[in-house]
């Protein structure tokens, strides 16, 4: 494979299979949806499908396989999930081109595929369950791990460091809002008290500052440093940062009839994503204009009410699915 373009120095071109060694587990979310929206774009000969979070593959074999003659451009940031998705992918290597990226570098993974506009565009924001129980990685509660949290560990900062330097309004505020943490204060204040006395390094030291610093005899609320965790996850790897730069780019890399489709996990997410697609499926006109201009019309239209939500029978089936809120929309000029 070529080179990236100049200047994009964490983009790294994939193409070697990794050997049978790890085998996915993950179960896809909104799977069978994700097919029912993308496929039927998908299926003149050298249409071009973006999966901007390959994760382990599993939504891009499945849509390879309902569309033979489209091409994937793969990408993720997690090189270890990268090697697992070549590996299911290997089959479809001709039509398959994955790079090492966070999705943010779109425009210049379009440039470098030598790809002008896409058909299919499908972002899910979500981790795998490989991810998050895989030990050593410091994305589970459940484990007691280093406090890493990077899904790409060649560099930036690691929730360690987060966790032992931003001070306490700003952890509050990163709680608050990235984690919908209702004791958001309370939990900033533990931290910085445990982390005065020692360094906090470990998840196991975190869930158990947590845990003192949350009320008993709460309401049930699930795991008491599940929205900690989730929040620290997002803010160490920029998640609404890339989300929001990546939008328009994906949007407007939309041939006519192209279409994208986005899984968010938290609302922080989803109100970003609504907001990005009610700019393009609402004409810019002002109100009562007895005719749109032509460059004033909406150039996509919505293909979900709303946020469409997994079965019942899918989330009994995968729990990890019961946040997801879908949303897609199709390029139409």
């Amino acid at each position: 494979m070529r080179n990236p373009p100049p200047g994009n120095t964490g983009t790294k071109p994939r193409g070697t299979p990794m050997s049978n060694q790890s085998k996915p587990t993950h179960e896809p979310v909104m799977l069978h949806r994700i097919v029912e929206l993308l496929a039927p774009v998908l299926q003149e000969p050298g249409s071009v499908l973006v999966d901007c979070t390959l994760g382990l593959g599993g939504h891009a074999l499945a849509l390879l396989q309902a569309a033979p003659h489209a091409r994937l451009i793969g990408i993720d940031r997690d090189e270890f999930a990268l090697k697992v998705a070549e590996d299911r992918l290997a089959d479809y290597s001709n039509r398959v081109r994955v790079y090492h990226a966070v999705f943010d570098e779109l425009p210049y993974l379009l440039q470098d595929a030598g790809v002008d506009e896409v058909n299919a565009v499908l972002m899910d924001l979500g981790l795998s369950s490989m991810q998050i129980d895989e030990p050593g990685r410091g994305f589970s509660y459940m484990h007691d791990d280093p406090l890493d949290m990077r899904m790409d560990t060649g560099g930036g900062r690691s929730a360690t460091e987060i966790v032992n330097i931003v001070s306490e309004a700003e952890l509050a505020k990163l709680l608050r809002e990235l984690g919908d943490e209702k004791y958001a204060v309370r939990i900033a204040r533990s931290i910085v008290a445990a982390r005065n006395i020692e360094p906090i390094t470990t998840t196991g030291q975190l869930v158990d500052v947590i845990d003192a610093a949350i009320p008993k005899g709460i309401e049930s609320r699930g795991h008491s440093a599940k929205r900690t965790f989730q929040a620290l996850r997002i803010a160490v790897n920029r998640e609404l940062e890339a989300l929001e730069n990546t939008l328009p780019v994906a949007l407007d890399a939309l041939a006519p009839g192209g279409r994208l489709a986005v899984l968010s996990y938290h609302s922080g997410e989803d109100r970003r994503v609504k907001r990005a697609f009610a700019e393009v499926t609402e004409d810019q006109a002002p109100r009562g204009l007895p005719v749109v201009p032509k460059e004033l019309q909406a150039t996509h239209i919505a293909l979900t009410r709303g946020a469409e939500l997994p079965t019942e029978a899918e989330i009994e089936l995968n729990p990890r699915a019961a946040s997801a809120r879908l949303r897609a929309v199709e390029r139409v000029a």
